[in-house]
């Protein structure tokens, strides 16, 4: 039977990567990652406006006001960010993206356990780890394992943030809805959405992959 699971995690941690820092400045569009074969050299790339002034990154092509930038990364002894630490675990990362300096990355792993076994290693290395979202492969067969999620773990607060950030399609991919506009229909300001919005999905986290 398939078990596998796709994950996506929200990383709010501001030191995570240099892209990660660039979208604390700027609007960060078409993030992507590669490895050489030789797992030694990993390669970002972003389009941010020409206008952004980002420092220790490479400019290496500019088109209608926009520019890509690539940092380089050569060989280092642990993991230098999320994504390495993901990969480590032999999990290459589907889907990149960064915002107001968060990241969200997405991943699949073999089972729960290999999925919590990740998420578990993402915490003890960086602050501000959180689920976006988590979807599971179908059973082949009848037979299932169910989570079940005590919503009382949640206060009222944070229950209102993850509805209406849900609901104004902030989970979505790709976005209906940014974190200051969901902070505006919910009369907060952005980073007190972010920090109800970090909890519920940490409390919500626990649950599901019983840590």
């Amino acid at each position: 039977m398939t078990e596998g699971v796709h994950g996506e995690i929200h990383v709010t941690d501001p030191s995570v990567c240099r892209v990660s820092e660039a979208s604390a400045e700027t609007s960060v569009e078409s993030v992507s990652r590669s490895v050489a074969a030789d797992n030694d050299t990993a390669a970002v790339e972003f389009t941010a406006p020409s206008s952004a002034a980002i420092d220790d990154a490479d400019e290496v092509f500019h088109h209608e006001q926009k520019t890509i930038y690539r940092v380089t990364s050569g060989p280092a002894e642990g993991p230098r960010c999320a994504c390495e630490l993901v990969e480590c675990h032999g999990c290459p990362v589907r889907h990149l993206e960064a915002e107001c300096g968060t990241v969200v990355l997405s991943f699949v792993a073999a089972d729960l356990t290999s999925f919590r076994d990740i998420v578990v290693n993402l915490k003890s290395e960086f602050d501000g780890i959180s689920l976006r979202r988590l979807t599971q492969s179908e059973p082949d067969s009848v037979s299932s394992s169910l989570v079940f999620v005590d919503r009382d773990k949640l206060t009222a607060r944070q229950r209102e943030v993850l509805e209406t950030a849900h609901e104004m399609g902030y989970f979505e991919h790709p976005r209906e809805a940014n974190a200051t506009e969901v902070a505006a229909a919910l009369d907060i300001n952005r980073s007190t959405f972010t920090e109800h919005l970090s909890a519920a999905q940490s409390k919500l986290l626990d649950a599901i992959l019983d840590v």
